[in-house]
């Protein structure tokens, strides 16, 4: 019989604070990237999910996402306004950790993921229609793919894994990217550039700093599984980052900070759903392979002259994506997971693949219809002189810096 084990819970409130400072990590590294006069705007479109996302969980949001399974699809009711919860309640998928240390963790999560999508859409969204759209996000694609996962749905019953967020996070996000700069269309005025790579670095630092928490707290206890994670997710970002560097450099003869930073990120993002399923030598290869096919995925973008202006679809969408395949690939049973292909899983493999296509059409098609809904409630886009003059002045009191 399982009983609470308070160094389990020690550490998954470790983790904790370490996906929540991936919000603050993410705003920076956003912030830096895009010009001087929008980074007020970027940074509190990534922080403002930190209060109001936490509102929408706490009252139906996790509920939703985690409590009593209903028909496959999503949660019932029964966690309320976190109702039926007490402090010594303990979470029933392990009975190690109280089930409102997990209740917290999910939360970091459900706060960042959206908010990788303030990226691509970048410089042309209104504030109030950002906070209108988060609303719709979460509930009609957020919890639902938690549920679907990790929270009893049909995807979990019929054997798909997803350690920690290739679907959930990254290819909802990155999908959802991608049908919102549909909708939003192009700037007027393209970004003229990066406006603080000190910033760039110190959030990818924090985001990275952060997946540890990330990855190896989604074992949701302290075991061997846990030191798996922690360590394939610093392989997967480090064989990452070189192997885009070099590769731009290779291309251009010039080395590229922002190129290491962008493959960190898209190792990370790719690791994600494999990080307690695979081997430490698989996750090798998954670095390697995620920043060639996220690169190829940015190259491809810009020949079709997508406006996804901070390559959100390129590193999280196609990263989170090819995780998931990845998994299918390299999955050990002999770790924690199902086995891959080459340990002759091919019904799962082909479960994963079939998992990942339907997600990111759905996280697609749904984000394209919530993005008409909201532009039907507020106008989603800002006017042509608010991109010129830059968001900051147009709809905030604050600018970043007083020159």
């Amino acid at each position: 019989m399982k009983m609470f084990n308070p160094a389990s819970d020690g550490f998954m409130l470790i983790a904790t604070a370490l996906v929540f400072i991936m919000t603050p990590g993410l705003a920076l590294f956003y912030g830096g990237m895009v010009s001087r006069k929008n980074a007020v705007t970027m940074m509190m479109q990534n922080f403002f999910s930190a209060g109001w996302t936490t509102v929408i969980w706490v009252i139906f949001g996790f509920s939703l996402a985690f409590s009593k399974d209903v028909a496959g699809v999503i949660g019932n009711l029964h966690y309320f306004f976190l109702d039926h919860i007490m402090p010594t309640t303990l979470y029933p998928g392990n009975d190690q950790i109280s089930l409102l240390t997990f209740m917290v963790y999910q939360l970091m999560f459900a706060i960042i993921t959206p908010v990788l999508m303030t990226g691509a859409f970048a410089d042309r969204m209104r504030f109030k229609g950002f906070i209108v759209f988060l609303t719709l996000w979460l509930i009609f694609v957020y919890f639902p793919f938690a549920h679907w996962l990790w929270g009893g749905g049909f995807l979990a019953k019929w054997g798909v894994e997803d350690f920690a967020g290739g679907i959930v996070v990254h290819t909802s996000a990155g999908f959802g990217a991608l049908a919102a700069i549909y909708y939003l269309g192009k700037r007027k005025f393209p970004k003229p550039g990066n406006h603080s790579l000190p910033l760039i670095v110190i959030g990818t630092t924090l985001l990275w700093f952060g997946w540890f928490g990330f990855n190896a707290g989604s074992a949701l206890r302290v075991d061997i599984d846990t030191n798996v994670a922690f360590v394939n997710t610093m392989e997967a970002a480090a064989f990452a980052a070189v192997t885009w560097m070099f590769w731009d450099y290779w291309k251009t003869g010039k080395w590229s900070a922002i190129g290491f930073m962008a493959g960190s990120i898209a190792g990370l993002a790719t690791v994600t759903p494999t990080a307690g399923f695979i081997a430490p030598q698989a996750a090798i290869v998954v670095g390697i392979v995620s920043a060639i096919v996220c690169h190829l995925a940015v190259d491809y973008k810009n020949r079709k002259g997508w406006d996804d202006a901070l390559d959100v679809w390129g590193v999280h969408g196609i990263g989170g994506f090819s995780g998931i395949i990845l998994l299918g690939i390299f999955g050990s049973a002999a770790i924690h997971g199902a086995n891959g292909l080459i340990y002759g899983g091919v019904g799962f493999f082909g479960k994963q693949v079939a998992a990942a296509v339907m997600c990111a059409i759905y996280a697609f098609v749904v984000t394209y219809i919530l993005m008409w809904v909201t532009d039907r409630i507020t106008p989603v886009r800002v006017p042509e002189e608010a991109e010129k003059t830059g968001l900051d002045e147009y709809e905030w009191a604050e600018e970043t810096y007083s020159l």
